[in-house]
């Protein structure tokens, strides 16, 4: 990266893929790994400043809004015409799921080779050599084919505050600009652009062999994206950051003191850089559900708070949850009704509300 400016800084934090056995006490191995965020003043691409980590994060539960929302870019690809041959190729991701299934219901057959279609959903950006990664999926896809990339647009990452998208092991965050200069470098033109709510709003870019001018979908989104290279704009992500956990903090130590038994749902990899640079601790926050088997009976890294299985959150019948993730909202209401009442959705802006809306009930 030429000439990068510093947009967010979180010092050094445990690494977001290494949870703890329960019984290893903090400070045992664990150790704290520096966590910013570089923009190239000249293309535009933001990416993770520097990784010393290589531990590997336990899988977890593929969401349902995931799987939805899967469901719907191929929906959306077909009815625009471009989903055209009958050989498949994926790039997965560590996040889990597949789009494979889904293909194969449209007559696609998977292949090792340059395929019709190649599919990256949320997989490039843990590659650290951007240019190679970019390199490999141009030449998966065949002379005719269509390469799909999803990604966790950075105007929205920006626009909403999202600064703890920010984890060790994600080397790239990207704007439709940036991504559009990508390809090129690689021969390909994007060609389309779609939209969803998912994580509040990420982008399918759809690319093709040969350069050119983007496609009207594609020019919408960039020009929609307006600000996200000025490193002035990205670098409002800091204040989000500070402002989230000193709010949550006071929140927290509020409930403590109202007696509220606070727990959380979502061991989540976000969740990571935001409990330790809040300092939570079993005090303020008993333990963090979650569904995956493989993070149950651990810990969040740098903490004490222990992992529990959804099941145990139940039966504890919790005052508050924090809900790590928005997007789990709807599946966690839907399967545990009767934690009803109790669910605090985290988000930058979410705790100094709840806060404001206390001082006013007093």
């Amino acid at each position: 990266m030429s000439d990068p400016d510093r947009v967010l800084d979180l010092g050094k934090v445990p690494a977001a893929d290494h949870f703890p056995p329960v019984s290893e006490a903090i400070g045992e191995h664990e150790v704290s790994h520096p966590l910013a965020m570089d923009l190239c003043a000249t293309c535009g691409l933001a990416q993770l400043a520097d990784d010393d980590t290589t531990t590997a994060e336990p899988r977890g539960i593929e969401p349902q809004a995931l799987k939805e929302q899967a469901a719907d870019a191929v929906a959306r690809v077909r009815e625009s015409g471009r989903l055209r041959g009958t050989t498949v190729r994926e790039f997965g991701s560590p996040h889990g799921g597949t789009w494979l299934p889904l293909l194969a219901e449209h007559g696609f057959t998977p292949c090792d080779g340059p395929a019709d279609v190649v599919i990256d959903s949320f997989g490039i950006m843990h590659y650290p050599d951007q240019r190679a990664a970019f390199a490999e999926r141009a030449a998966a896809t065949a002379p005719n084919g269509l390469l799909l990339l999803q990604f966790h647009s950075l105007a929205t990452i920006v626009r909403l505050g999202q600064w703890n998208a920010l984890r060790h092991g994600h080397f790239a965050y990207y704007s439709t600009a940036a991504l559009i200069r990508l390809l090129d470098d690689v021969g390909m033109r994007a060609t389309d652009a779609w939209t969803f709510d998912l994580y509040g709003g990420t982008v399918l870019l759809a690319a093709a062999h040969g350069r050119g001018t983007p496609g009207e979908s594609v020019q919408r989104v960039v020009d929609a994206e307006s600000g996200t290279t000025d490193p002035y704009v990205v670098g409002r992500l800091q204040h989000a950051a500070d402002n989230h956990v000193r709010s949550l903090r006071t929140w927290l130590e509020d409930e403590t003191r109202s007696g509220k038994r606070v727990y959380a749902y979502g061991a989540a990899s976000r969740a990571v850089a935001l409990f330790h640079l809040a300092g939570i601790d079993r005090r303020l926050v008993t333990a963090v559900a979650d569904a995956s088997p493989a993070k149950q009976g651990r810990r969040m890294p740098g903490t004490d708070v222990p992992i529990i299985s959804p099941e145990e959150l139940v039966t504890v019948e919790p005052d508050r949850v924090v809900l790590t993730l928005a997007d789990l909202r709807p599946e966690v209401e839907q399967r545990y009704p009767t934690l009803a009442g109790s669910w605090r959705v985290d988000g930058p802006g979410a705790w100094s509300q709840l806060q404001r809306e206390r001082q006013d009930s007093i």
